[in-house]
């Protein structure tokens, strides 16, 4: 919590503030505000990832090439979607609660078991007077809130249209409720309302349960004598476009599939805001960085309609006609461009008969062989009580927790030997390479570090900065008893600061509420001055130890690069990061590895010692950092989290491993000392200290835990 006040100090003696002066080749240092520099960044890593998907859809030549390669794309979409491995295929345990009669169709209220307690309510449409097994259309429902009195009846209701007009032109059409909107009221909102970024840290979205209860409503409509199992086709509008592209992509079982509003590119979501309408059953946790064609192509050669509007705000039509033209190039490789198809209406974000006419032809050409004229408008027959499946909910649904247990989080006993617990090691740090932090530069550039520094009443200040990653270069704050140069420097404390660090007074400082400070702390005698005194007389007492460099650093969106302060836009910024195969968080460690390379990187500091510093959030920042780095000569972390569910949040971080298992590793390389300041369980840590009394005594390396709280 000292940044502020350095800044101020460098400024009252003539060092350059943030972006103020002429620092590196002739060019300042980036006076863009923290939101333009994130906008930035976000530009161009959606256009790598756009890039890379288009440069490997263009990359096959034949259709063995792709079908090479396909079993592994698909493999990692099921794993993105929480479902490798596939959970197992357990008794549905069906039940039809009652019927509803229509002159021309059946509505059989059902429900069946995804998983044990994971409920999936559905109406099944039947024909009357029709024979023979059928073509069979499932349909998954948008986002559509049909509610009286305090009761759900389900999205099935809001879309019960569809499934009518299915019956009455001889199809059997299921439509399934999705866990948002169903009679069970589930959760989509995890991350974009209600603040559980532990979902990511799960690699859990809510759009894994939705695929999982589409390929079991394939399982359960084989079982029905009225379904035809060679002619499944998929539809749905918006999410339920959304979750017709899962199940299209994972199982090919369906054999037409028009998924309606579902699907646009990686540009609409992360550049152009469409993410902000978005919630979070949109989109898999894309670890492997895919932009959405390569889901599109795992539908190929099967007939597929891409059907939108044209002034669709949340599914733009430029996005949309993308994701078509890409696709194409597999479907050309098949011979088969006549079964990829485009439709586009007019109108905005709406269900409209025009989109459905195109719909219904699509499903006749491909599931009945027919080009017959549509000559039947889709209707809504029936109330919402016509259409409710249950009268009581069910006591052992597990709906409306279901995201805290989809996906396991990973369970380690301590190991025995150190052989074991040299394999645990190399595994995990090779699997976060993999899954947390995959989107780590793969060409790293030049640091291009450059420091201004100037002495005054025996300190040494200094200013330096460096590139971590475009558009990002980042400041380094530095302060030393002055005299004698870096020469005499024989230990660097690396202090990473994170947003609870500098919260409270960055920006009193950076607005210049203070017009003077001076060395001897004689300041301005305001309230806030002398509050700033006390803090800034701190930093002294620390500059003024002999052969100690302090440097105090901020990573990208932390301090003056911070981005906005509107928590909507805050949480948008952080759910961009994901679709982007990252986190903030990730990205942070990234920065801190490369504030470590800069300091390595002067000449009068390569071979000194560093002493790694952080608190909360930022602590788990330079824990990991260390991880990837040469070894440090200490660490210190102060109130470090004990789980990735308080933080800090990487991508499927806790599928992996936990907290305790990163310090288990960082203390066999380095000396690292855990203190707190607030009550702390010892058995959070045991996993930790467990291996380091396995590993024995080491010289320059080992755990120390320093608890400083009231209690145990």
């Amino acid at each position: 919590m000292r940044i502020a006040f350095l800044l101020v100090a460098l400024h009252s003696i003539g060092l350059p503030m943030l972006g103020a002066e002429e620092l590196v080749k002739g060019e300042a240092f980036s006076t863009a505000q923290g939101d333009e520099l994130v906008a930035e960044y976000f530009r161009i890593e959606t256009q790598r990832l756009a890039d890379r998907t288009d440069a490997l859809l263009s990359g096959f030549k034949t259709v063995a090439d792709w079908e090479a390669q396909k079993p592994e794309l698909r493999r990692q979409l099921f794993e993105m979607l929480g479902l490798d491995p596939l959970p197992a295929k357990t008794d549905l345990q069906p039940v039809v609660t009652g019927k509803t009669e229509h002159e021309e169709f059946t509505v059989e209220r059902l429900h069946f078991q995804s998983s044990p307690g994971l409920y999936v309510t559905g109406n099944l449409y039947l024909p009357k007077g029709a024979s023979g097994p059928l073509p069979t259309v499932l349909y998954v429902c948008g986002h559509s809130l049909v509610k009286k009195d305090g009761v759900a009846y389900g999205n099935k209701v809001g879309y019960q249209h569809h499934g009518a007009w299915y019956a009455r032109n001889g199809y059997a059409c299921l439509t399934i409720d999705t866990l948002q909107l169903g009679e069970i009221e589930g959760l989509h909102h995890g991350t974009y309302k209600e603040g559980m970024w532990w979902w990511h840290a799960r690699g859990y979205t809510p759009a894994g349960v939705e695929a999982w209860n589409c390929i079991r409503a394939l399982d359960y409509l084989e079982t029905r004598s009225e379904v035809d199992k060679t002619r499944l086709g998929v539809t749905g509008r918006s999410g339920g476009g959304a979750y017709s592209w899962w199940i299209a992509a994972l199982d090919e079982r369906i054999k037409v599939a028009v998924p309606v509003a579902g699907i646009t590119s990686l540009q609409n979501h992360v550049v152009d805001g469409c993410i902000e309408g978005h919630c979070d059953c949109m989109f898999q946790v894309n670890t492997y960085g895919w932009d959405y064609a390569l889901v599109a192509a795992l539908v190929a050669p099967r007939p597929l309609l891409i059907a939108n509007t044209d002034k669709d705000g949340i599914f733009p039509l430029d996005g949309v006609v993308d994701v078509h033209r890409k696709v194409r190039k597999i479907y050309d490789l098949y011979g088969k461009p006549r079964n990829l198809g485009l439709n586009i209406t007019e109108g905005p974000h709406e269900d409209t008969q025009e989109l459905q006419t195109h719909e219904f032809v699509w499903f006749n050409r491909f599931l009945k062989q027919s080009e017959s004229p549509i000559d039947k408008v889709a209707v809504k027959f029936f109330e919402p009580e016509q259409l409710r499946v249950f009268e009581t909910l069910p006591a052992d649904q597990r709906n409306t927790r279901i995201q805290e247990e989809f996906v396991p989080v990973a369970k380690h006993a301590v190991p025995t030997t150190k052989a074991e617990w040299d394999e645990m090691k190399q595994d995990w740090t090779s699997q976060l390479l993999k899954h947390s932090f995959g989107a780590w530069p793969e060409e790293v550039i030049p640091l291009e570090y450059a420091e201004t520094a100037a002495e005054h009443n025996e300190i040494r200040w200094g200013y330096g900065s460096f590139l971590s990653q475009s558009p990002y270069r980042l400041p380094l704050y530095m302060t030393s008893k002055g005299g004698q140069g870096l020469e005499s420097i024989r230990e660097v404390r690396l202090i990473v600061l994170g947003e609870d660090d500098v919260a409270e007074f960055w920006f009193p400082f950076r607005l210049g509420q203070f017009d003077h400070v001076n060395i001897n702390s004689n300041v301005k005698e305001t309230p806030e001055s002398v509050q700033a005194s006390e803090r800034f007389q701190k930093l002294l007492d620390e500059a003024w130890q002999p052969g100690v460099l302090n440097i105090y650093f901020t990573p990208r969106g932390v301090g003056l690069t911070a981005w906005t302060d509107d928590e909507k836009q805050r949480t948008h910024i952080r759910r961009r990061f994901a679709l982007l195969g990252q986190t903030d968080d990730s990205a942070r460690v990234w920065d801190v590895r490369r504030a470590i390379q800069a300091v390595r990187s002067i000449p009068q500091l390569t071979d000194k010692p560093i002493v790694l510093s952080a608190s909360g959030q930022a602590a788990g920042w330079a824990l990991y950092a260390s991880l990837f780095e040469a070894p440090l000569a200490y660490l210190n972390l102060t109130d470090l989290p004990p789980t990735h569910r308080e933080g800090p949040i990487f991508l499927n971080v806790s599928r992996l491993m936990e907290v305790p298992q990163a310090v288990a590793i960082a203390s066999e390389r380095t000396r690292v000392t855990l203190r707190f300041t607030r009550p702390v369980n010892k058995s959070d840590w045991e996993f930790a200290t467990a291996v380091d009394g396995l590993l024995g005594k080491r010289e320059h390396a080992g755990l120390t835990v320093v608890n400083n709280s009231e209690k145990e």
